[in-house]
């Protein structure tokens, strides 16, 4: 009888086809439907025509650590499938195309709780056609389990109450032959906060047992080449943080600090031991300040992420407030005898305490960007319960960004070549100071911008044009300083062109930081909810004004032409989180992607699954996954 009635139904729906377009028969006839032959909200068949979809052969359902949670406690919630016999789903990462990997995520969660990316458990191999594929399989009995586990803290100051967490579950049954269409699980978990000091009863202890063998490997991006690190193997993440720490040396936050140095350096470059010990001074100085940060996030309830200190306004201000102080004295503009303290706590390069705090305004501002290798390191550090890995991990971003300083302090005769005295040595640091008052001008104007900000809509941008002054009054005093100093005139050729380069560089700064080519929709949950529901591939760029690696990898990528066309056609959602200022509903997104710094790219398909993601990104790689994100949704709907 369920056959007759399955074969009647299709027979109705390829007369139908014929007569009708594709779009008008699908609400006609889907309510007269077996289950098994009905699209489900995104396109996908929950039956695949009769094969029965992945819903008819796994389940989902949650499980919680605790019967309740306290402020200030650190639970997990367990995602349980339970799996049909001889069936089995797919590991969280599948290269074979055609095959969907298991995908959980939380899509909302109450402000009390902070929930971090999910773990696996360790998959097992089962046969798939011709070769062997990782997955979870259903054992011997009618059905079989397997668990992701997903750690939640609850804040300090939670009040009593319910908290709930909305996850969204993806996920593919396949047997040794043939996959299912893949099915999207929404459940919601609940649980209740109580008062500090009740007492809890623990839940389910043979299952969260699992916990310690649950991992999330993770994945070391740059650009096209991905490095998996199971996270057992603490030395070897410890080297790629400090790898990571390195190149943020030449992150568009450090690199203008590197000159600066190079001329402190170079003063005291005459004696070996005197340049070798500031710069040690220095690199300490660097080492102490990331230390601090890990402190901060180990034991300070609130602090988990480095972006948490330009995101308070106040902090960004404050900073450009003292970089402006430093244009100042380089350029030595300090005609005013000022109070004695004042010059005890300068930060002069051929002092310890000058060094040292130089070292400290080095690494404070590279916290504005982020580097290869060193954001999943963090990341993953910040989900541990351990202090010590946190610290580990900090220590060694430190240690590789001051590794740069202690080899130019270790071998003097590199920077010798640099003029230490006379009309150049002070051209190149006026010209330096100038420019140290247009990166002070970013901060201030990045932190009033924050101040002023009303999430999630755009924070203001007039203050590149402020920058843009200073740059180009960089240029020009270069080009009418030189031609004062030397009447070389391939000399002057050469520092005029440098000049006219600045000039125009700092035009370009007005121009393209003001304006966008893409049709931006800022966040919330409702607008991502809304362009998932209609459909489309959606691109979700996190993002903050304070964030220099941000504006370039805008600029660069996703404002190139073959990008820009594909983010503002009909079926692509561009969407922008900018965390500028205290952006709770962006941060706590950011989290849920298991991340805590910034820049970071995701693309998910229409069904909801991840694409792609990184911290660092091509033009290529981001078209490649807004096709491959197309693809997963019907042909009619893909892009051309």
């Amino acid at each position: 009888m369920n056959s007759l009635k399955a074969t009647t139904s299709i027979l109705a729906i390829l007369l139908v086809t014929l007569s009708a377009p594709a779009s008008a028969w699908q609400n006609e006839f889907d309510q007269n439907l077996p289950k098994e032959l009905q699209l489900n909200d995104n396109g996908f068949g929950d039956g695949a025509f009769g094969l029965g979809g992945t819903a008819s052969k796994v389940s989902v359902s949650t499980l919680w650590s605790q019967s309740a949670v306290r402020p200030g406690d650190k639970i997990y919630l367990a995602v349980q499938f339970d799996i049909d016999k001889d069936y089995k789903i797919n590991y969280r990462s599948v290269s074979e195309d055609g095959l969907i990997p298991t995908s959980v995520k939380v899509t909302e969660s109450s402000d009390s709780l902070q929930p971090t990316s999910a773990r696996f458990l360790e998959p097992d191999e089962f046969p798939y056609l011709d070769k062997n594929v990782k997955g979870y399989r259903g054992d011997k009995s009618d059905t079989g389990d397997t668990y992701v586990f997903i750690q939640v803290a609850v804040s300090p100051d939670a009040k009593p109450g319910t908290a709930t967490l909305k996850l969204e579950v993806i996920a593919q049954a396949c047997d040794k032959t043939t996959c299912l269409a893949d099915s999207k699980y929404t459940p919601t978990a609940t649980i209740d906060i109580v008062a500090p000091n009740t007492p809890v009863e623990t839940l389910h202890a043979d299952i969260f047992e699992l916990v310690e063998s649950a991992s999330n490997d993770l994945e070391f991006k740059l650009f096209n080449w991905t490095l998996s690190v199971n996270p057992e193997n603490t030395l070897f993440i410890l080297i790629l943080a400090a790898f990571g720490g390195f190149l943020l040396n030449f992150t568009p936050c450090v690199l203008p600090m590197i000159p600066i140095k190079i001329i402190g350096l170079s003063q005291s470059a005459g004696n070996r031991r005197k340049c070798f010990f500031l710069g040690l001074i220095m690199s300490i100085g660097v080492i102490a300040f990331w230390l601090a940060i890990g402190a901060a996030i180990s034991f300070i309830t609130g602090f988990n992420s480095v972006s948490n200190l330009f995101q308070n306004p106040l902090f960004t201000i404050a900073i450009g407030i003292l970089i402006v102080g430093m244009g100042i004295g380089m350029c030595g503009l300090f005609a005013v005898r000022l109070p004695q303290w004042v010059y005890k706590i300068n930060p002069k390069h051929d002092s310890i305490h000058g060094s040292f705090l130089f070292g400290i305004m080095t690494a404070v501002l590279a916290t504005p960007c982020t580097a290869p290798f060193m954001g999943t390191a963090i990341g993953w550090a910040t989900q541990q319960n351990s202090s010590t890995i946190v610290l580990s991990i900090f220590a060694a971003v430190g240690f590789g960004m001051a590794l740069p300083y202690a080899v130019l302090a270790t071998f003097p005769a590199l920077v010798d070549r640099m003029p230490r005295t006379g009309p150049a040595s002070e051209l190149i640091k006026q010209v330096m100071g100038i420019l140290m008052f247009a990166a002070g001008t970013f901060f201030l104007g990045a932190g009033l911008s924050g101040q002023l900000a009303s999430p999630p809509d755009p924070p203001s941008r007039l203050y590149w044009w402020a920058v843009t002054v200073f740059v180009v009054i960089a240029g020009a005093w270069l080009i009418v300083k030189t031609i004062k100093i030397t009447p070389s005139l391939p000399r002057r050729t050469i520092f005029s062109s440098i000049g006219l380069l600045i000039i125009l560089s700092g035009l370009a700064l007005g121009f393209t930081f003001t304006s966008s080519p893409i049709k931006w929709t800022y966040y919330t949950p409702e607008r991502l909810a809304t362009a998932q529901e209609s459909g489309k591939v959606v691109v979700l760029e996190f993002t903050a004004e304070w964030c220099l690696n941000c504006k370039a990898l805008e600029k660069s990528v996703l404002h190139n032409p073959k990008v820009a066309d594909l983010l503002n056609s009909n079926k692509v959602a561009p969407i922008k989180i900018d965390l500028t200022g205290k952006n709770e509903v962006g941060n706590r997104k950011l989290n849920e992607e298991g991340r805590r710094t910034i820049p970071y790219l995701v693309v998910y398909a229409p069904n909801g699954q991840k694409v792609f993601d990184s911290d660092v990104y091509t033009v290529n790689q981001v078209v490649d996954a807004i096709h491959k994100a197309s693809a997963l949704t019907t042909t009619a709907s893909s892009i051309p």
